[in-house]
């Protein structure tokens, strides 16, 4: 893809880049929303399963839902838009992701800087000491993991309907708009908050907004660009030519 002269220019001179990802970005890799879901599970809508209250009403549905979804991740790759980003960060001083999604799609394609709004899927904690336990055992009789340390119910470690976003990480995905100096936007409407509030957090802090969607948004009326198309096609194009700006090795 052709990149326009303005944003060209911006590649040249950016040493701080801050992404915001969306479900789009996912969903290239065959990522189901869940929503429409086979079997069992069409009987359930995910906000009676991704609640607190229907967790500890009933632990095992829960997990057994839950691991369904783990099940499916696991049959995914990333695709080339995540892989892109991975070469971003390698190409770039200062770099955060900052991601809506669960599935860790991000992080198996190789980014480092990780921001997980909602949670990672493939990890899990204790709900009575907190304590992480990203292999929990399901063998015991009612097939719901245990903490090891205290004995307390296992939970999956994603933010789940009535819950607030981790306030240590939205706060440091704040401080990451705030300094860059090129923030893209990728798969998502940007409109639901908090997290809708950060590009315009780093439009206002000076930085290059691009919007990168097959679709316009709501939201596109805000961007300095907004790239119409697949990220898969569009953000290895991004990569290529900070790559060779920089001199990094694809």
């Amino acid at each position: 893809m052709k990149l326009s002269d303005e944003l060209c220019r911006i590649l040249q001179e950016t040493r701080t880049v801050c992404v915001l990802t969306g479900a789009g970005i996912s969903a290239e890799s065959g990522v189901p929303t869940f929503r429409g879901a086979e079997g069992l599970w069409k009987k359930f809508r995910p906000e009676e399963l991704a609640n607190f209250d229907a967790f500890i009403r009933n632990p095992q549905l829960v997990w057994e839902w839950y691991n369904y979804r783990r099940q499916l991740i696991e049959t995914v790759t990333p695709n080339q838009g995540h892989i892109a980003l991975a070469r971003i960060e390698q190409g770039v001083d200062d770099f955060t992701l900052i991601t809506q999604n669960v599935d860790n799609l991000h992080r198996r394609a190789g980014s480092k800087n990780v921001l997980e709004l909602h949670g990672n899927i493939m990890q899990s904690y204790c709900i009575e000491c907190g304590a992480k336990d990203d292999h929990p055992d399901f063998s015991g009789e009612n097939k719901v993991p245990r903490c090891k340390t205290c004995g307390g119910l296992v939970r999956p470690d994603v933010v789940w309907f009535g819950e607030m976003l981790p306030q240590h990480v939205f706060e440091e995905a704040e401080r990451a708009a705030q300094r860059c100096s090129l923030f893209i936007c990728v798969g998502t409407s940007a409109i639901v908050y908090p997290a809708a509030s950060l590009p315009m957090t780093a439009k206002q802090a000076g930085a290059y907004t691009i919007e990168v969607n097959i679709e316009r948004t709501e939201q596109s009326r805000i961007f300095d660009e907004t790239l119409l198309g697949k990220a898969g096609d569009i953000l290895p194009s991004i990569a290529d030519s900070i790559q060779l700006i920089k001199g990094v090795k694809a």
